[in-house]
């Protein structure tokens, strides 16, 4: 079924329709065999507020950026290779219903459907695409991702001192390791992880603990489900913003 579409004279217009939407600043996306599987609406959860994406899902990448006119005109254009996706189901809590989380080596992170059967249809047709990519190429599935941040909303004190609150002047960090929203005085080391810079990233001093005594198992990643139940220096920080614009 795939076969036939990737050579079909649709599914290369389709293509070249989201191309041109991106415009010149994107990467092109026309390549033999790839298929635009679907497209649609997502609300990502970013470092400042939950904000509205456009999502592309081909047969091996998952394309998304920023919405300037819907259906017309989208910037700040982000590729993820299939193959590296994992994802993960999210219970609804609040507002925040009929999530899943996105995870990958570089960057992971949290989006929601307006419905369940949108979410049901996303997460079957992303796990079909990685599944038959995986079983191709004869590769196993990824099994270190990066941490997902926990939003800058969820914490006015550091979640791991408990003691600095955050103000305009005392800013809000974040572990690259656990995704927790932490203090500078509690995030001051650095630890290599290829996967997401060449240089050390910030971590938090419990996760650099841990990693030091060789526990690095014990580091669990913010976004675990005890930690979503209970939730209502030369450091390559990317300015501790989401690279994506200034305030994700």
């Amino acid at each position: 079924m795939l076969d036939r579409l990737a050579n079909s004279e649709a599914n290369t217009r389709r293509i070249g329709i989201v191309e041109n939407c991106v415009g010149a600043a994107g990467q092109p996306l026309t390549i033999p065999g790839r298929v635009l599987i679907g497209e649609g609406v997502l609300t990502k959860l970013c470092r400042k507020k939950p904000k509205a994406r456009q999502f592309f899902l081909f047969n091996d990448i998952l394309v998304y950026g920023n919405i300037v006119i819907q259906k017309k005109k989208y910037n700040k254009q982000h590729i993820i290779p299939l193959e590296n996706v994992t994802i993960d189901s999210i219970k609804d809590e609040g507002d925040l219903r009929n999530g899943w989380l996105i995870k990958t080596p570089t960057k992971s992170f949290a989006v929601y459907a307006a419905t369940a059967t949108e979410k049901s249809e996303w997460m079957n047709h992303i796990n079909k695409c990685v599944t038959d990519l995986l079983s191709k190429s004869g590769k196993t599935p990824v099994n270190e991702h990066a941490a997902v941040w926990v939003p800058d909303s969820e914490a006015t004190v550091c979640m791991r001192c408990q003691k600095v609150k955050f103000t305009p002047v005392t800013r809000r960090h974040h572990c690259r390791k656990c995704g927790f929203v932490v203090c500078g005085p509690c995030s001051e080391k650095g630890f290599l992880q290829p996967s997401q810079s060449s240089k050390p990233v910030r971590i938090c001093d419990f996760c650099y603990d841990l990693i030091s005594t060789g526990d690095m198992a014990a580091c669990q990643p913010a976004w675990s489900d005890s930690y979503s139940q209970s939730v209502k220096s030369p450091l390559n920080d990317v300015s501790d913003d989401d690279e994506e614009d200034s305030s994700d």
